[in-house]
């Protein structure tokens, strides 16, 4: 009984969460606003000139992150019964994940200007 509950409440929360939108939307959508457009692009200029690669390099950054984080954390929460082995494995993990990091740093994607 338990479990059919939890499934009718993630049906009730999934469908609410669908539906909620059509409620609030707006309904007047002009040509500007159903435009699509890149982040950090202005939507009515004409495109062109090249996309600014610091977008890509700064997203590549933030998935490196998250990707850390969750291989870190089941790790952290077990790294005394792991011993050595487990200690090693994480050093090469993040010695990859460093190559990721290194990679934004030289195309430019850490520099605010």
């Amino acid at each position: 009984m338990p479990l059919l509950m939890t499934f009718a409440f993630a049906a009730l929360v999934a469908g609410v969460m669908l539906g909620l939108p059509r409620l609030l939307a707006p309904r007047r959508l002009t040509p500007v606003k159903a435009e699509p457009f890149e982040c950090g692009l202005d939507p009515i200029a004409v495109a062109e000139g090249r996309f600014a690669i610091k977008f890509s390099t700064i997203a590549i950054f933030f998935i490196l992150i998250d990707i850390e984080l969750v291989f870190i954390w089941p790790w952290a929460m077990l790294y005394r019964s792991l011993g050595w082995f487990g200690f090693v494995e994480m050093l090469v993990f993040l010695g990859i994940l460093m190559l990721g990091f290194l990679y934004v740093w030289r195309k430019g994607g850490l520099e605010w200007e």
